[in-house]
């Protein structure tokens, strides 16, 4: 289930679901995933996707997905990915500037999971290690006893991702894998955390510690453009872009940094997604230990 801030259920694709269901439910359909997963096939996807022999598939699917165009500069665009990774007119995503609050780097489905003192977190009665995401036990293991917020976006979703504050961050590493599907029936089934290509980075920021932020890819999804190695940055500066299709942020934050806000962690302990926009107030600092 997928719920906004205010409590409306946002009803999810009926039709792509009952696809996916097939794709990751059956011997044929998981034959089939073999090659849609492959990271040779979006490799073509996206050169085709780059071409503008993929222009005629913008309008149709701006209809399917109710697509309001008017956020958004639509001039020069001369592909799907142009479309695709469009940019939100100047005031449409306000970034929250009180230092205290954690934001939002995109918008996307939100869940918040607590991970226990063995590095694992659960979603929806499955656990997680935290290694598994980025490949590094001993990275993973100062994160025990946080939380990891889980930032699923749709197709329809603004493809861009910001940093979350101000500070200094570490170089790039990729982690090549496969391209699932991020959709939650594909996360019934297989690990994708640990099965798709992704890539992450050390935020060491002013007001939440060191944060992990990981880029997960997914179905035909081949292309996760970060736009700095070793940098500093600010707070809702634009971190990178995804290149069509879905795909996931994810955000391991350490022990005590944070305290993400009830409606979002009530949600989430009920295993309902909740609605959250770029550079959007989703937590706050968490209190310092009086002496």
């Amino acid at each position: 289930m997928i719920k906004t801030r205010t409590g409306q259920v946002v009803v999810s694709n009926e039709k792509q679901n009952r696809l996916l269901k097939k794709l990751y439910g059956s011997t044929a359909g998981r034959v089939m995933l073999k090659a849609l997963t492959a990271p040779a096939l979006s490799y073509i996807a996206g050169c085709f996707m780059d071409s503008p022999l993929s222009k005629p598939l913008i309008k149709p699917f701006i209809r399917r997905c109710g697509i309001d165009t008017s956020e958004y500069i639509m001039k020069g665009i001369n592909s799907y990915n142009d479309f695709f990774t469009r940019r939100i007119k100047p005031g449409r995503r306000p970034v929250d500037t009180d230092p205290d609050h954690l934001i939002s780097p995109c918008d996307s489905k939100l869940t918040v999971h607590k991970i226990n003192s063995r590095s694992f977190f659960c979603i929806k009665g499955s656990r997680y290690r935290v290694s598994d995401l980025v490949s590094n036990e001993f990275l993973a293991k100062r994160y025990c006893g946080g939380y990891c917020c889980i930032f699923r976006l749709e197709v329809n979703d603004y493809h861009r991702y910001c940093y979350i504050d101000d500070g200094v961050k570490s170089e790039n590493t990729y982690i090549r894998g496969e391209l699932h599907t991020v959709n939650p029936i594909a996360l019934e089934r297989y690990n994708i955390y640990k099965r798709n290509s992704r890539e992450y980075t050390v935020l060491h920021t002013e007001n939440f510690g060191d944060v992990v932020q990981i880029e997960v890819g997914a179905m035909l999804v081949g292309r996760i453009v970060n736009l700095h190695e070793e940098s500093s940055f600010m707070r809702g500066d634009e971190k990178g872009r995804f290149e069509f299709g879905g795909s996931t942020i994810v955000l391991l934050f350490e022990k005590d940094s944070i305290v993400p806000d009830m409606d979002i962690l009530r949600n989430s302990a009920d295993g309902t997604e909740t609605v959250v926009k770029y550079g959007e107030k989703i937590g706050t600092k968490a209190p310092e230990e009086q002496t």
